[in-house]
C-alpha cells in the first residue's frame, strides 16, 4: 500500500478525538515502581529463568525467557545484553515514497525472529524484535529511534503469510475479532489494512503520546495489540532506545480483553527493567494469569 500522508493525518486526528472522549484514567501507561518478576525471583527459591537461543543484536545479543515458579509462568520476556543497544544501524536516507500498510509504515527497520525457550507454557510462539532507527509513522509521534517487541501467538510461517499478494488480504485485514476478544480502548484507523508480515496495529487511545496538546507527552513506551483474520495475533511493547538506556524499573498495567483464545497464561501488565547482576535489559509481559 503506498504511503499516504492524508491517511496518517487522519490517524492522528482520530486518535486525538478519541483520546479526548476517553472516560477513564488518561495515563494508563504511567510507570509503577517495582518489578514483580525480579521480586519473586529473589524471594522464592522455586523460581528460575528459562532462556531461549540468543540472536545477535548490535554488539551483544537478545534472547527470550520465561520466568517460572514450579513450572508456572510468572512472566515471558526478552533480555537484551547491555552491549546489544550499541552498534545498531543508523537510519537510511529519507524516501519520497514509503510503501507499507496499516496504521504504521515499516520500511526503515531491521526485523529479528527471537525463538522461545524450550520450556514455554505460554501461548506465545515467538518474538519479533524490530529495530526502527528513525522510528515510523505517525510522524511526530513515533518517529523516534525505538524497538518493537511483537509477542506472537501464531507461528512464523503464518505471520509470513500476511502479505498483499494474498487475494483475501483486504478481507482478512478488516476481519476484527469479536468485541469480547479485544482489549478496551483499542483503536486503529479505517480502512483497516495490515502491515505486511505483521498485522493490523491497535493503540490504546489513552496513551500519553496521543493525547491532545498540551496534554500529550513525548513517546517513551506504549503498548499495542495486533489482529488479522478475526484473531488477536500479537501483543507489543514499543519502547524507545533512550528509555531503555535510562534503566527504568517500571511495571505498567495494560487493558485486558474479557475473553481470550486460546486458553493460556496472559499478562495484566508489561515491565521494563535492568538487572545489574546479569547486565541485561528485560522487557516482559508480566502478571501472567491463567485464562480460558
Amino acid at each position: 500500500m503506498p504511503y499516504s500522508p492524508t491517511r496518517f493525518s487522519l490517524f492522528a486526528a482520530a486518535l486525538l478525538w478519541l483520546s479526548a472522549v476517553a472516560c477513564t484514567d488518561p495515563s494508563p501507561t504511567s510507570a509503577v515502581p517495582g518489578n514483580l518478576s525480579l521480586d519473586r525471583a529473589g524471594s522464592d527459591p522455586g523460581t528460575h529463568r528459562q532462556y531461549g537461543t540468543p540472536i545477535r543484536l548490535g554488539k551483544g545479543r537478545a534472547r527470550s525467557y520465561v520466568l517460572l515458579d514450579k513450572g508456572v509462568p510468572l512472566e515471558v520476556g526478552i533480555a537484551l545484553d547491555e552491549s546489544a543497544l550499541e552498534g545498531l544501524r543508523a537510519p537510511m536516507p529519507p524516501m519520497d515514497d514509503m510503501p507499507g500498510g496499516g496504521d504504521h509504515v515499516h520500511v526503515d527497520f531491521d526485523p529479528y525472529v527471537v525463538p522461545m525457550p524450550a520450556q514455554n507454557p505460554t501461548p506465545y510462539k515467538f518474538i519479533e524484535l524490530d529495530w526502527n532507527p528513525a522510528g515510523h509513522e505517525p510522524a511526530g509521534v513515533y518517529t523516534l529511534p525505538h524497538f518493537d517487541f511483537h509477542f506472537y501467538k501464531i507461528a512464523v510461517a503464518e505471520r509470513d503469510a500476511i502479505v498483499p499478494t494474498d487475494p483475501a488480504y483486504a478481507v482478512k485485514s478488516a476481519n476484527v475479532p469479536a468485541a469480547d476478544f479485544m482489549p478496551p480502548f483499542a483503536f486503529s484507523p479505517p480502512p483497516l489494512v495490515a502491515v505486511p508480515r505483521m498485522g493490523v496495529h491497535w493503540v490504546d487511545v489513552r496513551s500519553p503520546e496521543v493525547q491532545p496538546p498540551p496534554n500529550n507527552k513525548k513517546f517513551t513506551t506504549t503498548f499495542l495489540n495486533g489482529t488479522y483474520n478475526g484473531a488477536l495475533i500479537f501483543q507489543e511493547p514499543m519502547i524507545t532506545r533512550e528509555f531503555i538506556l535510562s534503566k527504568p524499573n517500571a511495571t505498567i498495567p495494560i487493558p485486558v480483553a474479557a475473553r481470550v483464545t486460546p486458553a493460556g497464561y496472559y499478562p495484566g501488565a508489561y515491565s521494563i527493567t535492568f538487572d545489574e547482576q546479569a547486565k541485561e535489559h528485560r522487557i516482559a509481559l508480566t502478571r501472567l494469569e491463567w485464562r480460558n
